[in-house]
């Protein structure tokens, strides 16, 4: 990331979940935290890695959490991504 360029923090994370119409876990205990990023372009790569890593598994689901949004929640400030 440039000197400059605002950071846009992103969490991606999964595990397994209790039935395919929902996003509840099935054990909170054995999520996946993958890691925080500073941007979405690198986010969606660990994210595209692990969903494809788990792609047997159906119930396997991975997440991108835009934590900028909930950090700064005024879209203005937050940028589009």
């Amino acid at each position: 990331m440039e000197d400059g360029e605002k950071q846009l923090l992103h969490l991606v994370f999964g595990g397994e979940l209790k039935n395919l119409a929902s996003t509840q876990f099935r054990d909170l205990d054995a999520l996946d935290i993958v890691g925080i990023f500073p941007d979405y372009r690198s986010a969606e790569a660990a994210w595209r890695a692990k969903a494809q890593a788990s792609v047997d598994n159906a119930h396997m689901r991975y997440f991108v959490v835009h934590l900028h949004r909930l950090l700064d929640p005024d879209p203005k400030l937050s940028g589009s991504q």
